[in-house]
């Protein structure tokens, strides 16, 4: 009875103090980022956005320090929280968007959740879902899968989620985050089909914050990726290749995970794994590769165009 709205929150929260619990869906989910300095005494220098919504829109949340360890595992993509003494503050202008599955909702942009250890101390509750009622309006979790048949016709940037057999992966490589710095991106590629084309998905899998999923990537599991990003030459070289790379909120899941994730409600995710039971196994299995070194883009043929 004594609930607010996200809408209700972005006409009154500058004339309040304290704020009615929130009742929202977790919609997106970024990678845990560190800020720490060692000239900063900070404990657990943590912080993680998340996007979360009700029936009046979506706004950005942010879980910061000693809270991260505690929920950041805990706060799925479809989760439903209960949120008491939280703050509200101005919104962060520089933090990254994603692209939301549904584009006609509504987005407070102006103003975002701030969940802290105090001032105020904040209390979390997770709602399981099968007590999450209908009436409370919270939006469902929606998606935007693409197939390998349709990633040709897309422009770069654009931001899709794909599934598909994982037919290569290849070792775990490290990109220098700037310049002369000392901090490091650590990703791999993996290819994956889904059957609507000869070609497979090419995907540059940057390490999020699963290590327990990225180290185990193999050839022969069904792989999820959301919200990924085209990547294409913008050059007018036809022969370019296209390939996907991994955003700030991207999600990535295999075989074992996938049990009672919003994704497995959607069509194409199951027209995949209708095509995935009309094939051989071992057919596949031999088509499979792991390990070794993958350049793109791909260097010229001869060292002399090099």
């Amino acid at each position: 009875s004594k609930l607010t709205s996200l809408g209700h929150l972005e006409m009154t929260w500058r004339s309040r103090v304290h704020f009615h619990p929130l009742l929202v869906r977790v919609l997106h989910k970024s990678r845990l980022r560190y800020y720490g300095k060692p000239e900063k005494k900070m404990d657990v220098p943590y912080q993680a956005y998340f996007e979360v919504a009700d029936s009046s829109g979506m706004i950005s949340m942010v879980l910061w320090n000693s809270l991260c360890p505690e929920w950041y595992n805990s706060m799925k993509v479809g989760t439903v929280l209960l949120l008491e003494q939280y703050a509200i503050k101005n919104s962060y202008p520089f933090k990254t968007q994603p692209t939301p599955g549904d584009s006609q909702m509504k987005r407070f942009a102006t103003i975002e959740i701030s969940l802290n250890v105090r001032d105020p101390p904040t209390k979390i509750s997770i709602i399981p879902e099968e007590m999450v009622k209908p009436e409370w309006g919270l939006p469902e979790v929606k998606y935007r899968f693409i197939t390998r048949s349709e990633l040709d016709n897309l422009p770069n940037n654009h931001s899709c989620d794909v599934i598909g057999l994982v037919t290569f992966v290849g070792r775990i490589e490290r990109a220098r985050k700037r310049e002369r710095s000392e901090d490091f991106w650590l990703y791999r590629w993996a290819h994956a089909i889904d059957g609507t084309s000869e070609q497979p998905f090419i995907l540059e899998i940057f390490a999020t914050s699963q290590p327990d999923v990225f180290e185990h990537i193999h050839p022969m599991t069904y792989l999820v990726c959301t919200q990924m990003r085209v990547v294409r030459d913008l050059t007018d070289n036809p022969s370019s290749t296209i390939y996907l790379t991994t955003s700030n909120e991207s999600q990535i899941f295999i075989t074992g995970c996938h049990k009672g994730q919003p994704y497995t409600r959607d069509t194409k995710v199951k027209n995949f794994i209708h095509w995935t039971k009309t094939q051989s196994e071992a057919d596949q299995m031999k088509k499979t590769v792991i390990g070794g070194y993958y350049p793109l883009p791909r260097p010229p043929n001869s060292f002399l165009k090099y």
